[in-house]
């Protein structure tokens, strides 16, 4: 291979990568699972602190915290997804989210990176018939021998279960 091809292979391959979308997120342990949400729903990340329960709120729900002045509610990932037995240590992080203008917490086990997928590095939900809930699954991400599970965060904050955000009416 002449050097000219060698260079013309290595512009078009550059064009590739540029042409395509890529999506970064946020990934986050929750049990032996790595989760990804969109980065710009993100605002900041904090450690677990004390939290004010509130009497009354469904299970999921830890209660509210005050961030310089708007009081937050947090929800505890690990309990909404049902992934049983909940432990807060060193590890634990609050990702303080910004939610079709609501800001709100969820508590996770711990926050790994930033990644950049590209639509290549993407999969569609898996089809489960009604035995699993995907309805809040973005789909499948894959980085080396990594796979992970896209959450779309607002579609979840939004959900009726959660009642975090009012519903608009059309």
């Amino acid at each position: 291979m002449s050097q000219d091809q060698a260079e013309a292979i290595s512009e078009s391959s550059d064009n590739e990568v540029i042409g395509q979308s890529t999506n970064e997120f946020l990934t986050f342990r929750l049990g032996g699972e790595e989760y990804g949400m969109d980065i710009l729903k993100v605002q900041e990340l904090r450690g677990y602190e004390a939290i004010t329960q509130i009497a009354n709120a469904p299970e999921f729900i830890k209660g509210v915290v005050n961030l310089r002045g708007i009081i937050v509610p947090i929800v505890d990932m690990r309990i909404k997804f049902q992934l049983g037995d909940v432990t807060y240590d060193q590890f634990t992080v609050v990702i303080i989210l910004n939610v079709v203008g609501r800001v709100m917490g969820v508590v996770v086990d711990g926050v790994s990176d930033v990644l950049s997928l590209t639509q290549d590095q993407m999969r569609p939900t898996p089809e489960f018939g009604s035995v699993i809930d995907t309805e809040y699954i973005m789909g499948l991400g894959t980085v080396d021998e990594r796979m992970l599970i896209l959450v779309d965060i607002e579609k979840l904050m939004g959900s009726t279960d959660m009642g975090l955000i009012d519903q608009v009416v059309s």
